[in-house]
């Protein structure tokens, strides 16, 4: 906080800052480190990139697009999993493809 204040110009020390914090009952949250969740140096073997980034395909159930993820919530940990087919839907690595999509149904294109 201290520093994002001086960086803006104001002059102010750190014991004063500190004590403003107090206070107003304003707590600094640290940063948290960044934690590294993948392993690429397993021994394992890994399946072979049969898309090679090329997300168009000729007909259905011809390629399918799979992704998992997880978000924290009030009641703990939610998993999402997502499969497409990637004919009958945009592929949604490709970013453009979604925002002229959504600029579409939003009336703004």
């Amino acid at each position: 906080m201290h520093r994002d204040l001086v960086d803006e110009g104001h002059e102010i020390g750190r014991h004063r800052t500190a004590r403003l914090m107090r206070e107003n009952q304003l707590i600094a949250r640290q940063k948290r480190r960044f934690k590294r969740t993948t392993d690429s140096e397993h021994a394992w073997p890994v399946a072979p990139n049969l898309v090679a980034q090329d997300f168009t395909a000729d007909g259905p159930d011809r390629k399918w697009g799979a992704d998992i993820s997880y978000i924290w919530t009030a009641e703990g940990w939610l998993y999402l999993a997502v499969v497409l087919d990637l004919v009958s839907r945009p592929s949604p690595w490709c970013l453009n493809q979604w925002r002229t999509m959504a600029r579409r149904r939003l009336g703004h294109e």
